[in-house]
């Protein structure tokens, strides 16, 4: 287990996940963390997605329309001990190469397969009861 009772392996891919994500490398490390049939929200549409190819083709739109950002602050397992909660800040690059990050935070919910990838992810707003993730 990492510092925030995570397992060590999750806490590891989540990590890389978030480190890659904004970078060209996002490609390679989504066939080792999301599982072939991974269950992933469609923030813009309000919808699931099912499957790499429909995550790999969200993130191109993602990419096409601007440069997304999203800055890990923190890792913690959920309340239901099943999931693993990653608090994270948002942003987005200008034009100009500035980053511009949104004051609040969000939750992005993981749940992993026998396999140890991620079969889900959900985006909830950060709860202000529960306690503070660390990272």
């Amino acid at each position: 287990m990492g510092p925030a009772g995570v397992p060590a392996a999750q806490e590891a891919l989540l990590r890389r996940m978030y480190e890659v994500f904004s970078t060209d490398e996002r490609e390679p490390v989504m066939e080792r963390c999301l599982a072939p049939d991974v269950d992933w929200p469609n923030v813009l549409d309000g919808v699931r997605l099912h499957g790499r190819e429909a995550v790999r083709a969200y993130w191109a739109r993602q990419f096409a329309a601007g440069h997304p950002l999203v800055h890990l602050e923190g890792l913690r397992p959920d309340a239901d001990g099943e999931a693993v909660v990653a608090t994270v800040r948002l942003g987005m690059r200008d034009a100009s190469g500035d980053d511009q990050w949104a004051e609040e935070r969000v939750e992005h919910v993981y749940r992993f397969g026998g396999d140890g990838l991620v079969a889900r992810m959900d985006v909830r707003p950060r709860s202000s009861g529960g306690p503070a993730a660390s990272g």
